[in-house]
């Protein structure tokens, strides 16, 4: 590979929600736009991790490729050849990579994941797949299968990429110079930026991140969803009753929260909104100004995903799978010779 290559992963679940695009799917973007003429850009849809815990895989499918379809709506620049966009099974190094590193992975490694911990620790025992306990093994042949040395990664993968570095390290000292080994994580957010995007908050609870997961909905705003509905949302969103207006995420979460949605929805500077909206006593006014650049935001976007080219886009996905077999296997068969498989 001539470039250096920075590889991430795209969301496979479905429902995706403006926290996502704001917080992960735009970073994303903007990364791949800016990176593109100079690193060799891979971002896979994670299908094989995407059941790792329970899902209904009669919708895997179609929420694979509506998730495409939502990174492509987004302005991901699918027509650079220097940016690949493939599904992780349909390269088969990656389960096969997976196993070989298993088995120069410790139980004792895999146990001391917090990750693990926190998704098992709200399942059943009996729903606690060994492919969660594993995820970091095969988030590692993900990485390593292409010489990639950047990955960003938020605080929830730190972890999963200092065992890739372990791992990969291991392995080249007992059979030479098999992998690259990734930057550590202080030298992946200096590359990419320690803060990828914001974390918005739910609209009812804004103490925590918005998620789908919130039972009652009224506090996510879906991508798919009305534009009337998202309003109702946002006009109903908890604040508190200090009456002023105040950039304060400690203080002030809901008004700040509110803050942020605003700035990222009209692609205004969040120290222009303070400056126009700080000090003010009523929310009210506050409140309709974000339902109106979410309302805007979202009829627009809804509008570039419904042009998106199904056919211009499989075959995006068919090309760069193509070239990220032969990248992988080269890579597979350089470690399958080195541990007497081949």
């Amino acid at each position: 590979m001539s470039k250096q290559v920075i590889l991430t992963g795209l969301r496979a679940n479905n429902d995706l929600h403006i926290g996502n695009y704001l917080g992960a799917i735009m970073p994303t973007v903007d990364m791949a736009r800016q990176k593109a003429d100079e690193f060799q850009v891979n971002l896979f849809v994670p299908d094989l991790h995407s059941f790792t815990t329970p899902i209904d895989h009669s919708q895997l499918q179609a929420a694979i490729m509506n998730n495409v379809r939502v990174y492509a709506a987004a302005g991901l620049p699918i027509e650079n050849s220097n940016v690949n966009v493939y599904r992780q099974s349909y390269v088969s190094a990656h389960s096969e990579l997976t196993w070989i590193l298993d088995c120069f992975t410790g139980f004792g490694e895999m146990n001391r994941m917090t990750q693990f911990k926190d998704k098992s620790a709200k399942l059943n025992e009996d729903r606690i797949s060994l492919g969660l306990f594993n995820y970091p093994v095969l988030m590692a042949a993900d990485i390593l299968l292409y010489d990639a040395r950047y990955v960003p990664v938020g605080d929830d993968q730190t972890q999963h990429l200092e065992f890739t570095r372990d791992i990969a390290v291991r392995m080249n000292n007992q059979f030479g110079e098999l992998f690259t080994v990734p930057k550590a994580v202080k030298e992946q957010h200096a590359f990419f930026g320690k803060d990828q995007g914001l974390r918005i908050k739910d609209l009812q609870d804004p103490s925590k991140k918005m998620s789908k997961s919130d039972e009652t909905g009224k506090g996510v705003i879906f991508l798919s969803g009305s534009p009337d509905v998202a309003r109702k949302k946002i006009m109903s969103a908890v604040t508190d009753d200090l009456a002023l207006v105040n950039y304060d995420h400690k203080s002030q979460p809901g008004i700040s929260n509110l803050l942020d949605l605003l700035a990222l929805t009209s692609g205004v500077s969040i120290e222009e909104v303070n400056t126009k909206y700080s000090g003010q006593t009523m929310y009210g006014p506050l409140k309709k100004d974000v339902a109106d650049s979410v309302c805007s935001f979202l009829e627009d976007f809804q509008s570039k995903l419904a042009k998106i080219d199904d056919k211009a886009l499989i075959a995006k996905l068919e090309s760069s799978e193509a070239a990220m077999n032969t990248q992988a296997n080269e890579t597979l068969l350089k470690v399958q010779k080195a541990v007497g498989l081949r």
